[in-house]
């Protein structure tokens, strides 16, 4: 068992991220009293930040805590991948965060998706055989990788939390505490 104000997070993102997705979960996980971090790739638009997606405009910029290659899941109790259109489509071709997705679901470790954010976890190969949600258009994407996807606001299964849009941002956040509170999730392995 964690305690949220023990516990230690990494939200991964890149330029395109949509605002609310990452903004929100940032702000109620520190108020919540958890240490968290935001790692992004190399190559953004601008040193040292992430600009973020909203709605229908480039957003406001997030500062980059650390660079996606020195993350290790050893060192967080949880994932969080936030969606927009454009950050996981982006994210899903840096192998560091597809690698980065694996080795959180193989120690067990939480990992929240939200929105467009399972598409790395059907990169990963983890949706197989689990019970997810994500934004509606990316449906047949999750059952295609042989996931159960369901229209439901939050949906954890053995630690990997997902939701389906900016909407759901209170159940996502609330669930990610919960699922930290109850410490590691024994998974089976992903190759």
């Amino acid at each position: 068992m964690t305690d949220i104000t023990k516990a230690k997070i990494v939200i991964v993102a890149t330029d395109g991220y949509e605002q609310s997705e990452l903004e929100v979960p940032l702000r109620k996980l520190k108020e919540a009293g958890a240490t968290v971090e935001v790692a992004a790739p190399a190559g953004t638009r601008n040193p040292g930040e992430i600009l973020g997606w909203d709605e229908k405009d480039w957003g406001r910029p997030v500062k980059i805590d650390k660079g996606l290659d020195s993350i290790r899941a050893a060192d967080y109790d949880a994932l969080v991948l936030p969606g927009g259109q454009i950050n996981p489509d982006k994210l899903r071709l840096e192998p560091k965060a597809v690698e980065l997705v694996k080795e959180f679901v193989n120690a067990g470790k939480v990992v929240a998706a939200i929105c467009h954010g399972p598409w790395l976890l059907v990169e990963a190969g983890v949706a197989k055989g689990r019970r997810l949600t994500s934004y509606k258009s990316i449906k047949t994407d999750v059952k295609n990788a042989g996931g159960i996807w369901v229209d439901e606001e939050v949906v954890t299964d053995r630690g990997v939390v997902t939701s389906r849009s900016p909407a759901d941002l209170d159940a996502f956040v609330g669930k990610i505490i919960e699922e930290i509170s109850e410490g590691a999730h024994q998974r089976p392995a992903v190759a």
